[in-house]
């Protein structure tokens, strides 16, 4: 018997007010870290740095931005064959399970959203299995816990699993699908049967439920097809810059891009939050900035970076069309080298061109979040677009 998969409930954990959600969307300007948790964090370079995919630095670097106040942090997910993307450094050839780590990182944290990158359509997933882990995640973590929830552009990644690549639009169907019949799971007091195109239940049933109605739920897109599966399901999109890595072209381009998203979740009767993720390069002057950069570049492991711009380009995500493979070298979606106050000036204008919250990845992870920390953050305080953190 198939039915309906959509049931009146909490649109978002938003919907309490209590909730940690809740509280991380009081930020005029959400701020986020995205944790280095494969070897060679986002930059192709072999210049001296400390970034290490191991957990216990990863959990060094959480603990440190939960004292600095920032409100998420986040891990993606690859699967990668031997080797990495190349090169002598192996571009992340060494990745840890980011859903296992944010986990693990809920025993050490009291206050941080702990976001983790999910592939829901390869390999034997299903929804009962995500419904029931990512409820023990919720409890675990007092309902900080969050799935961004991805189906995979590569065509490479599912024949890891015995699987093909589904065509772009489609894997988003079958994404609605699933997540749909998982937020019935986390919502329905009684057993569940559903008879769907791509998945069958037969009186499924999964307790406990969330704290917050659901998990925080996030996707990552830049596609029609992924603006439409956001809008009805996400609390936060991670989008990139429709006009690459460079800021200035990125501040043109995204007050229009962002825009049509929020404007489709509010026909849907829900509002959607957008998350960027800068790479922050910064020092006391803008000339140590640059050197700085210009040591990344010049260390490039160009085998490496050509390997990882490949990787893109032999998939069909929308979303890093006009990102060059120059730009793979520093990694990130958007570059923002110089000093304190020109970071910071940088940061407020993506937040005026729509860009709710920033993702900040760094070269080196430990130096650099600690310098950001003392010169840039205390900017971002008194402009008023962080607001104190209890």
């Amino acid at each position: 018997m198939n039915l309906d998969t959509r049931i009146p409930g909490p649109r978002s954990p938003a919907d309490f007010a209590d909730s940690p959600l809740a509280r991380v969307l009081r930020q005029p300007m959400i701020l986020g870290l995205f944790l280095p948790t494969q070897s060679g964090g986002w930059s192709a370079s072999a210049a001296p740095r400390s970034t290490s995919w191991e957990f216990d630095y990863n959990a060094a670097l959480a603990l440190r931005a939960e004292e600095l106040g920032f409100d998420l942090v986040f891990g993606l997910s690859e699967w990668v064959r031997a080797g990495g993307y190349g090169g002598k450094i192996r571009f992340r050839e060494d990745s840890i399970d980011p859903f296992i780590t944010v986990t693990a990182l809920a025993a050490l944290t009291r206050r941080l959203l702990l976001l983790s990158t999910i592939h829901i359509l390869y390999g034997p997933w299903h929804p009962m299995h995500l419904a029931r882990f990512a409820a023990t995640a919720d409890h675990i973590s007092k309902g900080r816990f969050g799935i961004n929830v991805v189906t995979g552009f590569s065509p490479a990644e599912p024949l890891m699993f015995g699987m093909r690549r589904q065509e772009h639009d489609l894997r988003y169907e079958m994404a609605d699908e699933f997540m749909s019949i998982t937020n019935r799971l986390w919502q329905s007091e009684h057993n569940f049967s559903h008879d769907g195109r791509f998945w069958c239940l037969e009186n499924a049933f999964v307790r406990p439920k969330p704290r917050y109605g659901r998990p925080i739920l996030v996707s990552a897109t830049g596609s029609p097809a992924g603006f439409s599966y956001a809008a009805r399901h996400s609390d936060f999109a991670f989008i990139t810059s429709p006009a690459g890595a460079n800021v200035v072209r990125a501040i043109e381009a995204l007050p229009a891009h962002t825009a049509k998203l929020k404007a489709q979740a509010r026909t849907f009767g829900r509002e959607i939050r957008t998350i960027i993720n800068p790479m922050i390069v910064c020092r006391s002057t803008e000339a140590e900035a640059k050197e700085y950069y210009e040591e990344i570049i010049r260390l490039a492991d160009m085998e490496a970076a050509a390997g990882y711009a490949n990787h893109f380009k032999s998939g069909d995500s929308k979303a890093w069309t006009n990102h060059v493979p120059r730009e793979r070298i520093l990694g990130g979606n958007v570059h923002l080298i110089g000093d304190p106050q020109q970071v910071a000036d940088w940061l407020f204008a993506l937040n005026k061109a729509g860009c709710d919250g920033m993702q900040i990845s760094f070269y080196d992870f430990r130096e650099d979040l600690e310098f950001f920390g003392k010169s840039v953050l205390p900017l971002l305080q008194q402009a008023g677009v962080r607001l104190p953190v209890n």
